[in-house]
C-alpha cells in the first residue's frame, strides 16, 4: 500500500476528531507549517505526525507553548538532540509532579467529603429520632383535645 504525503484539513479534522477551527489555531502557534495552493491548506506527513503529537501533549497537559519548544528544538538538526531529550525530561517531570500534586488534593477532599457525609447522616439520625419521639407525644394531645 502506498503511504499518502498530503492531506486536506479536513481529512485530519477526521482523523483526529479535531475541528478544523483548532487546526487553524494550531498553525496560527507555527505549530504546523501546511503549504498552500490558493486557499487551500496541504498538510505534509511531518504536519500529520505533529499534529497527533501535539494532541498526546495535550493530554498529558503539555501547554501549547511546551510542545512548541520541542518541535522548535527537533528542528535544529535532523533527528533530535540532547537538549531536546533534556527538554522533554524536565516537562515530563513536572507535569507528574503536578499530578502527584492533584493526586493528593483529590485524596484530601475525598476524605472532607467522607467526614461530612459522616456528619450529615449522624444528625439526619438524630433528628429523625426526635421526630419519632414527639409524633407520639403529639398523637396522645391531639387525642386528649378531642374528648
Amino acid at each position: 500500500m502506498i503511504e499518502k504525503r498530503t492531506f486536506s484539513i479536513s481529512e485530519l479534522s477526521q482523523e483526529f476528531d479535531v475541528t478544523t477551527r483548532s487546526i487553524r489555531f494550531y498553525e496560527d502557534q507555527g505549530l504546523l507549517k501546511p503549504r498552500r495552493r490558493g486557499q487551500t491548506r496541504i498538510f505534509s506527513t511531518k504536519d500529520r505526525v505533529r499534529l497527533k503529537l501535539i494532541l498526546r501533549g495535550k493530554r498529558m497537559g503539555f501547554t501549547l507553548a511546551e510542545t512548541k519548544e520541542l518541535f522548535d528544538l527537533w528542528d535544529e538538526t535532523l533527528t533530535g538532540n540532547e537538549k531536546q531529550l533534556l527538554k522533554m525530561l524536565e516537562i515530563l517531570e513536572g507535569r507528574r509532579a503536578m499530578l502527584e500534586q492533584q493526586k493528593n488534593d483529590i485524596a484530601q477532599a475525598e476524605m472532607e467529603i467522607e467526614t461530612a457525609e459522616t456528619r450529615c447522616r449522624e444528625a439526619l439520625d438524630e433528628l429523625q429520632k426526635k421526630k419519632k419521639q414527639q409524633a407520639p407525644a403529639n398523637d396522645e394531645a391531639r387525642q386528649a383535645a378531642e374528648h
